[in-house]
């Protein structure tokens, strides 16, 4: 019989023991005696957030084909648990096994929010690894980062022996089957870590040195030995239908945020918002075929018993193959009992016929993401979504029966203006507007939008890179201003408002843009009690300010200045195919008020043609 962590009465005392209990349908079991490694894969966050993320699912598979690898899960303890994990001494293990994460050879934690580093941090502590790779011997797993945030990853160059640049499916192999060799031959730790950075996509801390000019930008940036490279390059499968899927994914216990078969239809976007992150480090679109989405389809739904199933894309609406894949879902599954979901959809006739077909409506809201609140400034961003569009859209909707519209704006855009800003409930108001022209007898009561703003905080490796973010107060008074203007509406009583929290994002900001010297910050937070920070009711602000001020570390210097045109940021060292000559002329093409066209309509020569493949090979007319 399987040990168990955790016993029967710890296990009672907490929230939802089945986070950590293992035996799901579909888990991998193998004989931890008979593989050569042992790879603990790992979400800083709960369970039913880790178990959403279809990333672990996809290397879980990859890893476990390997006769040599076990691949295991670990996910954050809760607040319940980690302080009965503390008071008993009892180490953070992994899901299927219940052994020691200390005892793996591999330490894989993605990195898919800023909110959840001091998480990372409680993962090193509970295992008894220590924080720092300095600190670590062979008697400690090799800990490797990977994920969106990797793409800046010096806040936590110090906790990482290593980074993967790029998607999983490429280089992971190579970086294991260098372990062994290297294990076997008796090498040092630090010899295998040099071994390593010669891997394509692997980025080795330790092997750099960061050094600062007077005013604390940085002023270089430079590998310390021979096998360190310059640049590290990133990682991408373009070969879709070929790549690692699971076709038997892991199915929870318990409820998780998603709770359904995802079916990935591509990767990338051809959209160019200057503000997406994703939009760029994820280029060039690559396709799956329909006929491969059929294939998965039958089988994950067999292996899963999953009674929804879902399009996973940037921006699904891109899709080329979508009207074939969604016509055979709904031919084949939506009248046996399964739900087609279509999340990513941009707010066209097709789009609206294909949801009218798989929703009930009654039930569902439409969600609109103008991200603007005027057509000005959704030509700053590139939104590529005029007023015109979304109010036809919402009309076309209000008349197929839908009465409930959400909107997602942001706030402290680069060159925003008050009449920017009042634009979000002016917009809201129009939207309003476009249902009770609609004749009575043919509406489904009173119509309701939910408008909500988060604030803008300016990512690596997009045009907005250079911006400056606002402070908390010019955050919180454009909220009031938004907030106060839709109080003006003839139909307020329909609109309805939220703001996200100013402490938050100006948190990931920092988080986000940071050097290395972030990093001490972030220890000094966990240290002080710090976790959980994505979750609204854990968020502790004070502790981070504390945290600032005893490090010494400016929290305006990495938010609220704008960069300078030549200035070296901590992520250009990584090369993600965009050029940073393309972003500086996109971020001038913003300031002019200049749309650029998506992908398949002209090629803006962002760099990622020397990949080889992807959308931007088509024949450009």
């Amino acid at each position: 019989m399987r040990k168990l962590a955790l016993n029967e009465e710890i296990l009672l005392s907490v929230q939802q023991p089945a986070r950590y209990i293992g035996g799901e349908v579909n888990m991998i079991k193998k004989d931890p005696k008979k593989v050569d490694v042992r790879f603990a894969m790992c979400f800083p966050d709960v369970y039913e957030i880790g178990m959403s993320h279809l990333g672990i699912q996809i290397l879980y598979e990859m890893f476990n084909r390997r006769d040599d690898v076990y691949c295991e899960r670990v996910y954050s303890p809760w607040v319940d648990l980690d302080r009965i994990m503390r008071e008993k001494n009892i180490p953070l293990f992994a899901i299927e096994s219940q052994d020691p994460v200390r005892d793996f050879d591999f330490l894989g934690i993605t990195l898919q929010y800023e909110m959840c580093y001091t998480n990372v941090l409680q993962i090193l502590d509970l295992s008894g690894i220590p924080l720092h790779t300095a600190e670590r011997t062979w008697d400690d797993p090799i800990v490797i980062g990977g994920g969106p945030c990797a793409y800046n990853p010096e806040p936590l160059a110090d906790f990482f022996d290593l980074f993967y640049i790029g998607e999983g499916e490429t280089v992971y192999f190579d970086l294991i089957d260098t372990y062994k060799e290297s294990r076997k031959s008796g090498e040092s730790r630090e010899a295998f870590l040099k071994r390593a950075a010669q891997i394509p996509g692997i980025y080795v801390p330790s092997l750099y040195e960061a050094s600062y000019n007077e005013d604390g930008t940085l002023r270089d940036f430079i590998p310390l030995c021979p096998e360190a490279p310059a640049k590290v390059k990133k990682q991408l499968v373009m070969d879709m239908d070929g790549a690692v899927y699971p076709e038997k994914p892991l199915v929870p216990f318990i409820r998780a945020t998603q709770d359904r078969v995802v079916l990935e239809v591509m990767r990338g976007c051809i959209r160019g918002c200057r503000f997406c992150q994703a939009g760029m480090i994820y280029r060039p679109v690559r396709e799956k075929s329909v006929e491969r989405l059929k294939e998965l389809a039958y089988s994950m739904l067999k292996s899963t018993g999953h009674e929804e199933i879902s399009l996973s894309s940037l921006s699904s609406s891109d899709y080329r193959g979508l009207e074939g894949i969604v016509n055979f879902l709904i031919e084949e599954f939506h009248g046996k009992g399964v739900n087609v979901s279509l999340p990513s959809l941009r707010i066209d006739s097709f789009s609206l016929d294909v949801m009218s077909k798989v929703q009930d409506v009654k039930k569902s809201s439409l969600t609109f993401a103008p991200e603007a609140g005027s057509q000005r400034l959704r030509d700053v961003i590139n939104k590529g979504l005029t007023e015109e569009e979304i109010l036809t859209g919402a009309g076309e909707a209000f008349k197929g029966g839908w009465n409930r519209v959400k909107l997602y704006f942001m706030l402290g855009l680069p060159t925003e203006t008050v009449q920017d800003i009042e634009g979000i409930a002016l917009l809201s108001e129009k939207i309003a507007e476009r249902y009770y022209e609609i004749p009575k007898e043919q509406r489904t009561g009173r119509v309701q939008v939910s408008a909500s703003s988060s604030f803008f905080v300016p990512k690596p490796f997009t045009p907005f890179q250079w911006a400056r973010m606002c402070t908390k107060n010019e955050f919180l008074d454009k909220a009031r201003t938004v907030n106060h203007k839709m109080k003006e509406m003839k139909n307020a009583k329909s609109l309805r408002y939220s703001w996200h929290e100013a402490d938050v994002s100006l948190l990931e900001g920092v988080l986000a843009r940071g050097d290395r010297r972030v990093g001490a910050a972030v220890e000094s937070a966990y240290r002080k009690g710090a976790l959980y920070d994505s979750w609204t009711e854990q968020f502790n602000n004070d502790i981070w300010m504390e945290a600032f001020e005893e490090c010494g570390i400016d929290m305006d210097f990495y938010t609220s200045r704008e960069r300078g045109a030549d200035e070296l940021f901590p992520w250009d060292f990584i090369d993600t195919g965009v050029t940073k000559e393309f972003l500086r002329r996109e971020w001038e093409n913003a300031a002019a008020e200049r749309v650029t066209l998506n992908c398949r309509e002209r090629c803006a020569g962002c760099g990622v043609r020397r990949f080889g493949g992807g959308v931007c090979f088509e024949d450009q007319n």
